[in-house]
């Protein structure tokens, strides 16, 4: 067996839920589980040694408000979601746009496996192992023009399904945007399953953006369109409270009206651990954000 130094493995080597506890099992017996990492960040600066939240927690707490304000009842009333047939439409200033299926999406960007925070502005979080597509690779094949300063992501409406689209609690449809420096990062996934199985409803299928160092309300669920544009994108949740900002990053200092995000409780978990900058991805992004100040980037 080639045994590698943690530096040298990559998150998408990560495999999938069943794999991974029988690895578990492995290292434990053989008394190695105290020098393994769980995973790794993507620039390697660090292993991400902290254990994975279950299945059932990643697919049983949900914030999906297209359904309901309830987390625990999102996985029942998803079941209508209906993934397939699905289309995402990349436009905008693009040389190339285009209407793809998901399948087709899949055939043409393999996923990749990784390893990521998740920290909600809530002040829980939890450690998911996804499968999906670097966005930047997309928007690669895109070729974005000159023009292009931002990306805007709009999720799926329809009010029949999706019964918390009935009510004016958020502005419809869901809409998110990254700057196209933030879009471009190789950390920054679309995600298209989790723990080595397809997406499931709740969490956002067929097609989701992850951004591990950002406030999870940013990774919005059920893409539809994906837009490059020069403009920044007015989004959902900055128009429903103040709280929430269009850059989010995870910031310890920062006190919103639902109180200080210095702390988090970790799904699984009795006790409530710090919180750290940029979600603990403040290595690999924090350039990204020259003069950072916790009043600039809400």
């Amino acid at each position: 067996m080639l045994i590698r130094r943690p530096a040298a493995i990559c998150p998408s080597e990560i495999t999938a839920e069943a794999v991974y506890m029988a690895r578990r099992r492995f290292l434990r017996q053989a008394g190695l589980l105290g020098m393994a990492g769980v995973g790794f960040s993507h620039s390697q600066a660090e292993p991400l040694t902290e254990a994975l939240t279950s299945w059932d927690d990643i697919t049983h707490y949900n914030n999906f408000y297209e359904y309901s304000s309830d987390k625990h009842a999102v996985a029942t009333l998803a079941q209508n979601l209906a993934p397939r047939p699905w289309t995402i439409s990349i436009e905008g200033d693009v040389a190339q746009p285009r209407v793809i299926d998901i399948d087709q999406l899949l055939r043409q960007f393999p996923a990749q496996q990784r390893i990521c925070r998740l920290r909600c502005i809530e002040g829980w979080s939890m450690v998911i192992p996804w499968d999906g597509i670097p966005l930047s690779a997309l928007l690669a094949a895109a070729q974005p023009t000159t023009n292009a300063r931002f990306v805007k992501f709009v999720s799926v409406h329809d009010p029949a399904r999706f019964y918390g689209q009935r009510r004016s609690t958020l502005a419809w449809p869901y809409t998110e945007g990254l700057t196209l420096a933030e879009a471009m990062h190789p950390l920054t996934l679309l995600a298209t399953g989790l723990y080595g199985k397809p997406l499931p409803n709740q969490n956002g299928a067929p097609l989701r953006l992850v951004v591990p160092w950002k406030y999870g309300f940013k990774s919005i669920k059920s893409i539809v369109t994906i837009r490059l544009q020069h403009e920044q994108p007015q989004t959902t949740w900055p128009l429903a409270s103040a709280d929430y900002g269009f850059f989010a990053n995870v910031d310890p200092r920062a006190s919103y009206g639902r109180g200080s995000q210095s702390r988090e409780t970790r799904i699984g978990e009795l006790h409530k651990r710090p919180t750290r900058p940029f979600n603990g991805y403040a290595s690999e992004v924090a350039h990204l954000y020259p003069g950072h100040d916790v009043d600039a980037y809400r």
